[in-house]
């Protein structure tokens, strides 16, 4: 196992530098670059001439580079993330890693519990289903999963948004914290201020995979289970739990498994338009923003973010089928 992760860590190098290659160029491809949006907000805003304007735009643009060559900029670019120098955020004005570390936190802590939400929210209830099949609890849960499907997050952030304001009297609904509790130090006060605001994000984002993750594992298991070993084991006199806990779900998992490393990243982004809805201060906004606005150093650096989460995610699958499966082994 420790081979396959090193071979599996050194084939990911010659990736991320394809990766920072493509991600760079793209980036770039659009006309005009950040100094060119500010040109118009100096005139508009700030009442300067266009030729002024231009003048302190071309200023900033040679200060940062950005009269360069193309190949020149994302030659400094990738020799400082070799360094662990991101660059400059234009909008923020503050280094890159300053502003990715700002939001990437939250960000963490709300994919994760949603992962973990979509994770128990939707195997348990998969397994109930499929093996009670057609009953009651399996028509339900399937009818909630066609809805949860169904319902667009931002949707239902709006809609859960409502009910609490108007129907529960709760003042403050977006956000991780309170007005009056942004600025205070951690204490008892404030941790249960952002318990309060942080159940809704984990939900709403957690709700769309819990009810994939639902349909998938009852479909999977309703497979299986027709499979000749587990009458099989059925036959030998195992009792149902063990049949279904030891040998059906163990292999109806793996490709919910294997659908878990792709999910991680998406999660990551911080799902935009929810974002945006509840106001959460996640990464999926910023990277928006920075595509917007061309500051093509922020938006950069979070695509590599994602495409390193995106391999250790992957990794990290790989890992878990293995000791779901003991057939499994990377050697």
């Amino acid at each position: 196992m420790l081979s396959y992760i090193v071979r599996r860590v050194l084939y990911a190098i010659p990736l991320l530098l394809l990766v920072a290659c493509v991600t760079f160029f793209v980036i770039t491809l659009p006309p005009g670059d950040y100094m060119t949006a500010l040109e118009g907000q100096l005139v508009s805003n700030a009442g300067l001439s266009a030729d002024e304007a231009k003048e302190i735009s071309d200023q900033l643009r040679e200060h940062y580079g950005l009269d360069k060559p193309i190949m020149v900029q994302f030659i400094k670019w990738f020799i400082g993330l070799l360094q662990g120098d991101l660059g400059y955020s234009f909008k923020f004005r503050k280094p890159v890693a300053e502003v990715i570390w700002t939001f990437l936190g939250w960000t963490f802590l709300i994919a994760l519990s949603s992962f973990l939400v979509s994770v128990v929210g939707g195997i348990l209830p998969g397994i109930y289903a499929a093996t009670h099949q057609y009953s009651i609890g399996d028509n339900l849960f399937t009818t909630l999963a066609y809805i949860g499907l169904s319902i667009p997050n931002f949707f239902l952030a709006l809609l859960m948004m409502y009910i609490m304001v108007f129907h529960f009297d709760v003042k403050s609904v977006g956000g991780l914290f309170s007005p009056d509790m942004v600025m205070q130090p951690w204490g008892w006060k404030k941790f249960i201020d952002f318990l309060g605001h942080f159940w809704l994000p984990v939900v709403v984002i957690g709700i769309a995979g819990t009810a994939r993750n639902m349909r998938v594992m009852r479909g999977n298991l309703l497979d299986v289970l027709e499979q000749p070993y587990v009458q099989t084991a059925r036959a030998k006199g195992l009792s149902e739990f063990k049949v279904i806990n030891k040998h059906a779900a163990r292999n109806a998992i793996q490709p919910l498994i294997m659908s878990f490393g792709m999910s991680l990243p998406w999660l990551i982004e911080g799902s935009l338009t929810t974002a945006y809805v509840l106001n959460l201060p996640t990464t999926g906004p910023v990277f928006l923003e920075a595509l917007l606005s061309q500051d093509m150093y922020l938006a950069g650096s979070f695509l590599m973010v994602i495409a390193v989460v995106t391999i250790i995610g992957n990794i990290l699958a790989d890992i878990a089928l293995a000791a779901v499966d003991p057939r499994v082994r990377y050697e």
